[in-house]
């Protein structure tokens, strides 16, 4: 599987000129740990989180101070996400192998990640992602395991699938067809290892 096949298009973006409480509300409000930042012709140029948003805008509860000298007086918060953002994030590409992008996530402690073509923004990939194609219901992994067959070999398969174990079946001794099957299985979102009927015979996914 690539990034492509997991991402998320529809994208809620911001511009380096939108507010910090505006970039604030819409995290809360979608749920989301990472906004990416675009210029009017959808460049990627940076991204905005949580920490970026929070970090020097909680103020210490002056009632803790009332018996102390005021606290002297600092630099007054930003305003814009241009001042607060992340100019240079981690990225990945629309054709990363998803593999690589686990590993990534995993690695650097990210929940989620942009996802550019070109430079341009094509979406965004989180773990949640990564995870719905964990949970994807057997049957219908099974539907279109079934269906990426029959456009992809010449032979008819049976196909089982269980906890995301795709087992391939078919009458064929031909090796390069098993081959095809094999590529054609494990790159389908959900499965999580390919097996041809017979023993000896499993195969991890592309």
């Amino acid at each position: 599987m690539r990034t492509k096949d997991l991402m998320t298009t529809s994208v809620v973006i911001v511009r380096p000129d939108t507010s910090v409480k505006e970039a604030a509300a819409l995290l809360t409000t979608h749920g989301f740990t990472l906004l990416p930042v675009v210029d009017p012709y959808d460049n990627l140029v940076g991204v905005v989180t949580e920490a970026d948003l929070i970090r020097g805008r909680i103020l210490p509860d002056p009632r803790a101070l009332i018996d102390d000298n005021p606290p002297s007086s600092a630099q007054p918060p930003a305003r814009l996400v241009a001042d607060v953002m992340t100019a240079d994030p981690v990225v990945v590409d629309t054709t990363t192998d998803a593999v690589a992008v686990t590993k990534l996530m995993l690695d650097r402690h990210l929940r989620a990640l942009p996802v550019v073509d070109g430079g341009l923004l094509a979406g965004i990939i989180t773990r949640r992602d990564l995870l719905r194609t964990i949970a994807r219901d057997d049957r219908d992994i099974a539907r279109d395991v079934r269906h990426q067959l029959a456009a992809a070999c010449r032979d008819l398969w049976t196909v089982d699938v269980v906890d995301g174990v795709a087992t391939l079946a078919t009458e064929t001794t031909d090796s390069s067809e098993h081959h095809i099957a094999q590529v054609v299985a494990g790159a389908l979102p959900g499965v999580v290892e390919v097996r041809l009927a017979g023993p000896d015979r499993a195969r991890p996914p592309m």
